[in-house]
């Protein structure tokens, strides 16, 4: 979907945050991360992957390029195994929740609820990644999204215009208000410099230059190459192949699994990769290189259950990717 502009987002969240949040929030969360049962590192697919009993805790790990809103120190988490969960209809009567929920860690994006969901999506939430233009939206839903997520990790993306620290980012300005508010979020931005790396990982993997061609990398880049960064083995659930909506025969399934009347998923992805004109997403050449990747690294997809091919074709890169910023 097309990225909306920064502003109005401050009075939004000044009006929203102040006279409701504190009345909803339990502020009695520590810093432990989100934990649970573990999946064994294994590539076998059948119906989904197997859960296993609870693991010794890895060793954390520090991601940099994603800071704290307050005291600007990087992310320090590490999984095992991570239910990567999309916002697709796929997933709607997938009953997948309890497969979803055995991953040590769950990812969610953007707004996208469970409560309601739960059969389909799961419970927990370890990580959830935010474009700045579902700010509203993310506050709208704040009591499911922020009150019952105090252990959530939360990391928010967006233009410089809209992060910049010297008092005129008004994403930033609000991030700072919210943690000031309700200190016990964990609350981290992707720095401007790994920002860059995003588009220069783009770029060599497509040959396509995000700026030059009006092109916007969806909250599902940033999502994947996070895991990438954060977790030894990704499961993925509601993403499906890249030559999928080019198929007659593919069911027609909404866009986002909470939103039934919304508008179709392959009509999307296919409008959105042709059009030339203004700011679009590349859905279907992101999820090329996501195949690509996945035939070398600790990738499976689920729900629909698919395989990369052998070889994939119109992608520049054959070979493993190098996580934006290493």
């Amino acid at each position: 979907m097309k990225i909306r502009v920064c502003q109005g987002v401050s009075g939004i969240i000044i009006i929203t945050m102040v006279t409701s949040f504190m009345l909803v929030y339990n502020s009695s969360s520590g810093d432990r991360l989100a934990s649970s049962s573990a999946l064994p590192l294994s590539s076998q697919r059948s119906d989904g992957p197997p859960p296993s009993r609870r693991p010794q805790s890895p060793p954390i790990s520090t991601l940099e390029g994603y800071t704290g809103v307050m005291d600007h120190k990087h992310l320090k988490m590490h999984c095992r195994t991570c239910a990567l969960v999309t916002s697709s209809g796929q997933l709607t009567r997938s009953r997948r929740g309890e497969e979803i929920d055995s991953s040590e860690c769950v990812i969610r994006m953007n707004d996208a609820p469970n409560i309601g969901y739960q059969l389909d999506v799961g419970r927990r939430t370890s990580l959830r990644v935010i474009a700045h233009s579902s700010m509203q939206r993310v506050l709208q839903n704040r009591q499911q999204l922020f009150n019952v997520s105090q252990d959530t990790v939360f990391i928010f993306w967006g233009p410089s215009s809209c992060m910049r620290r010297d008092g005129k980012g008004h994403v930033y300005n609000s991030l700072r208000l919210l943690k000031q508010l309700l200190p016990n979020l964990k609350i981290y931005i992707i720095s401007r410099v790994k920002m860059l790396k995003f588009d220069e990982l783009f770029k060599k993997e497509t040959g396509i230059d995000r700026r030059s061609s009006n092109s916007w990398l969806s909250t599902g880049w940033f999502t994947m190459i996070i895991a990438l960064e954060l977790c030894d083995q990704i499961n993925v659930y509601g993403m499906v192949p890249p030559d999928y909506c080019r198929s007659s025969s593919h069911p027609s399934v909404p866009y986002h699994y909470y939103e039934p009347s919304g508008p179709n998923e392959c009509s999307m992805y296919l409008s959105h990769e042709r059009n030339q004109r203004g700011s679009h997403h590349r859905f279907i050449t992101e999820k090329t290189v996501f195949a690509n990747w996945a035939r070398t690294l600790n990738i499976c997809f689920y729900q629909p259950d698919w395989k990369p091919a052998a070889v994939i074709a119109a992608v520049n890169s054959s070979s493993s990717p190098v996580p934006a910023g290493s």
